[in-house]
């Protein structure tokens, strides 16, 4: 529920969004009911385009995903185009892939919108990890293997080197998972096996998880680039790095897995 415990519905309102990992599915029954009843959606590149297919026919729809390189607007231009929205009139759903507060920028959102005066709603999402951990049937921690998991993202802000706590990443009892993470896993998997962990760590890398175009490929960390090279297109990648991606069912077996 929103903040004090009360629902916003109506004009002049934001509703954060978590569209999940694709699956429509897999969205939460708020989420689907603020989708096929939205007047106004601004949507991310990684929202499925079955979940796009839930917009009524008549709602505004406004395309503000970035990619790599190729930004339609910059986040300071989203920020106000949401305040100006709301400001309209317009119970806005700002849709974003996954969950809105897991490396999606929905913070930042947020807060600008409540400098401004504009009630804000958060509907939570399956996050990437969860929902292709799933489909791939990995449990993202397990007893004896992971104690703990830790999201990584592959990107930095403009400008920053990404540079993380390698040492702290490297750890043999953590699942490490890698969003956004394509154009940099090789930087990472060579960072974190300087750290310490080995290069025969199991991992794999998911596009479009749970969406009937997911494409898998398991590797170790010491062949994870190599097995990365293999993806194209405009799908998301999401990388799961350590022990327990060996007890998913197709590990049995994987000719990728020799120890770089």
């Amino acid at each position: 529920m929103p903040e004090g415990g009360v629902r916003l519905d109506g004009a002049g309102r934001v509703h954060l969004v978590g569209a999940g990992p694709g699956d429509p599915e897999l969205m939460t029954v708020r989420a689907r009911l603020l989708v096929e009843t939205a007047e106004a959606v601004v949507f991310d590149r990684l929202v499925s385009r079955e979940i796009m297919a839930l917009v009524p026919d008549g709602a505004l729809r406004l395309d503000v995903g970035k990619a790599p390189g190729r930004h339609r607007l910059s986040q300071v231009e989203i920020n106000a185009l949401l305040v100006e929205l709301a400001r309209g009139g317009l119970p806005v759903v700002r849709l974003k892939g996954g969950d809105p507060f897991t490396f999606g920028r929905g913070g930042e959102e947020a807060a600008h919108l409540r400098r401004h005066g504009i009630a804000v709603e958060v509907v939570p999402g399956v996050t990437a990890a969860s929902g292709c951990a799933a489909t791939l049937g990995l449990p993202l921690t397990q007893r004896g293997l992971a104690q703990g998991l830790r999201y990584l993202t592959g990107h930095a802000q403009e400008g920053a080197a990404l540079e993380p706590d390698w040492a702290g990443l490297a750890d043999p009892e953590t699942t490490l998972v890698v969003y956004m993470g394509l154009g940099q896993i090789g930087r990472i998997a060579e960072r974190l096996v300087a750290a310490g962990l080995p290069a025969a760590t199991p991992a794999v890398a998911v596009q479009s998880g749970t969406t009937p175009r997911q494409r898998h490929r398991l590797a170790t960390l010491g062949t994870l680039v190599e097995v990365a090279a293999g993806f194209g297109g405009d799908g998301p990648v999401l990388f799961i790095i350590g022990r327990v991606v060996a007890l998913a069912p197709a590990w049995t077996g994987c000719h990728a897995l020799a120890p770089a």
